[in-house]
């Protein structure tokens, strides 16, 4: 029998299981393509390794940095079999399934879990710059993915939503449905949003992180994010900050952290998501860094840009397939 969207609304409270308490780097995986356009799985195969090898505590994948806008759901479905099977379990793999239809992004979420995944990653419900739901709409929304994945599931807060989700409202989302205990906050004053979402959701609120390439990482780690969403440019680098902070070393956290400034701010404000794959190109990691159209590739200032920080810092990702 077919389940409608009415019939998983109230998630069953007696059957949610203990939530993982997952912390440190959950890198975002970019989505490989032959100069073509076509998808490069055995790219992907390698992007994964090479995220693996960086000490990555878990990897996200077809989040908004994955260019899932511009995938297909047939191919959204063969990378959620690829890669699940190739990490194999070797970290925990969060998969996003944002959709504005909550049928729709219930069924992804179940074949996620189908799959392997760990956790779930989603937007609030928006279409386009005027379609959005209300809280209460919000609430069945996730409520329903909750019911139908049996997953935890982390609530993407970010500006491409236009959706204002309030610390009260994330609160009250959080503990209305127990497995939406992960919180990607990556909004102007982040890290006053994570201490307000800390201060009012308490236990509720199992994974404060940040996002948008990790930019404002030490304010948020201060404020008590527990963990971060970057791109696969250099996480390693990213999780020695992370891991001196969480030792109480935060100096030299700091330190280590403004080594890595300059190219995290110039993948944030010059290139976005294009960063991570130019990078892993010129360390033979795939041999493309092709993005669909209508993105356009990088101008070659900027690349060059990148290249020469991401080469003082030493990122693993330059070297890894050579």
């Amino acid at each position: 029998m077919s389940t409608t969207a009415e019939q998983m609304i109230e998630p069953d409270l007696a059957r949610t299981p203990a939530i993982p308490r997952l912390t440190g780097v959950f890198p975002i995986a970019p989505t490989p393509f032959h100069p073509n356009g076509d998808l490069d799985l055995d790219g992907m195969k390698r992007v994964l390794d090479c995220m693996i090898d960086q000490g990555v505590d878990g990897i996200c994948i077809l989040a908004n940095f994955s260019e899932q806008f511009l995938l297909t759901d047939a191919e959204r479905d063969v990378l959620t079999g690829l890669c699940l099977d190739h990490v194999a379990g070797r970290v925990p793999v969060i998969v996003t399934t944002s959709h504005f239809s909550t049928r729709i992004a219930a069924e992804r979420g179940a074949r996620a879990r189908a799959a392997g995944a760990a956790m779930l990653m989603m937007m609030p419900p928006y279409h386009g710059a005027s379609l959005r739901a209300g809280e209460q709409g919000v609430i069945e929304h996730f409520a329903a993915v909750a019911q139908t994945s049996g997953l935890p599931i982390m609530v993407q807060d970010a500006p491409m939503s236009g959706v204002t989700l309030s610390p009260a409202f994330l609160a009250r989302l959080a503990r209305d449905v127990p497995l939406v205990s992960y919180f990607k906050i990556e909004v102007p004053f982040a890290a006053a949003k994570l201490r307000d979402l800390i201060a009012q959701g308490g236990a509720s609120i199992v994974g404060p992180f940040d996002g948008e390439e990790s930019i404002t990482l030490m304010a948020d780690l201060d404020a008590g994010a527990t963990g971060t969403m970057c791109s696969a440019l250099l996480p390693e680098k990213i999780k020695t900050v992370v891991t001196l902070h969480r030792e109480g070393r935060r100096a030299e956290a700091a330190a280590a952290y403004m080594r890595i400034l300059p190219l995290i701010n110039h993948e944030n404000r010059q290139c976005g998501l294009r960063a991570a794959k130019t990078v892993l190109m010129e360390g033979g990691v795939i041999r493309s860094d092709a993005v669909r159209h209508p993105l356009e590739p990088l101008h070659a200032q900027t690349r060059d840009s990148l290249l020469e920080l991401a080469r003082e810092a030493d990122v693993l990702a330059l070297r890894w397939g050579k």
